[in-house]
């Protein structure tokens, strides 16, 4: 089951963060570090609408709710917003995952983290292990379910 956006908490991390980036990784780091308890997910989010296929993104959850400090700056109607989670990360693993992807790649920026390998195919990219090819598959039925095609209707 999802847990509900608090909309407001995300308004208010993402006035604290003061970034001018459109990245949903990089705020969702940084909104970790703030919030003591929370865990950086990554995974695809779903709105009913442009673009019409999932959207990898990343977001925090803490214990009751999930907080995301990117798309309500985008002005998306809270209700339209579907979270299909395909990794979860606590401060320390994510701190230590971003580390690493420094000293490993310097020129490459550390997010996203995707795991270990193998990584498998979904939508046209290979990034992830299965727990991604899930959740995209999740995510790509969900917007079929709202983004059906519209039937017009005959009139006489």
């Amino acid at each position: 089951m999802n847990k509900p956006l608090d909309a407001a908490l995300s308004r208010e991390i993402a006035l604290q963060i003061k970034s001018k980036e459109k990245d949903s990784f990089n705020k969702s780091y940084k909104a970790a570090l703030l919030l003591e308890g929370s865990m950086y997910v990554q995974g695809f989010l779903v709105v009913d609408g442009k673009p019409y296929t999932p959207i990898e993104h990343s977001w925090v959850e803490l214990d009751d709710r999930l907080v995301d400090p990117t798309r309500l700056q985008q002005g998306d109607n809270v209700q339209e917003r579907y979270y299909f989670p395909a990794q979860r990360l606590s401060v320390e693993e994510l701190k230590a995952a971003v580390e690493e992807a420094k000293e490993d790649y310097p020129d490459d920026p550390p997010l996203p983290v995707y795991g270990e390998a193998p990584y498998e195919y979904y939508g046209d990219v290979m990034l992830g292990g299965k727990e991604y090819k899930d959740a995209h598959e999740q995510a790509l039925v969900k917007c079929r379910e709202l983004n059906k095609p519209k039937i017009k209707k005959e009139t006489n």
